[in-house]
């Protein structure tokens, strides 16, 4: 597994002030501390998945926590023990994840590649992106200015043919 530069991915992270200035409900955290900079989103997304199968009703809760647990408290997503931490975090039995996991982890960590694959043959190559109306591709994080400015523009189409 590639191991990213500390150095620049401490750098990297502290362009999360900027989205966190921008939005104050949500606290963005440069990377700092003794957890090493996650290796890459596969187990993270591969951990989420393996969640929505077992316990649908915590999916959102777990991204919430992916999400958190990354920007917020400088945690090793990548890391099996720390997605099984998460786990325990939102309640449910992380011997139980672990377990599933092992059975699991090749036919999901598939299913995530084959839907990445999929994203960028439909173009889509910034994280995140969101898709308004099932058809614009709004890259990157942006103000909420910008997605308000763009469904407002959609409604005034839709309303004018």
């Amino acid at each position: 597994m590639k191991i990213p530069s500390r150095e620049k991915f401490e750098r990297y992270s502290k362009g999360w002030e900027t989205i966190g200035s921008q939005e104050p409900r949500i606290n963005f955290r440069p990377w700092e501390g003794s957890s090493n900079p996650p290796s890459g989103s596969l187990p993270a997304q591969v951990g989420h998945k393996l969640v929505s199968a077992l316990w649908p009703e915590q999916k959102m809760q777990m991204h919430q926590r992916l999400l958190e647990a990354y920007f917020s408290e400088n945690r090793t997503i990548s890391d099996w023990t720390v997605l099984a931490e998460l786990v325990s975090e939102i309640g449910e039995d992380s011997s139980y994840f672990l377990r599933h996991l092992e059975e699991k982890k090749e036919k999901l960590a598939e299913q995530v590649i084959a839907e990445h694959n999929e994203a960028i043959n439909q173009g889509i190559t910034a994280v995140p992106t969101t898709l308004i109306n099932k058809v614009l591709p709004v890259p990157g994080a942006q103000e909420s200015e910008t997605y308000i400015n763009w469904i407002e523009r959609i409604i005034e189409r839709s309303e004018s043919s």
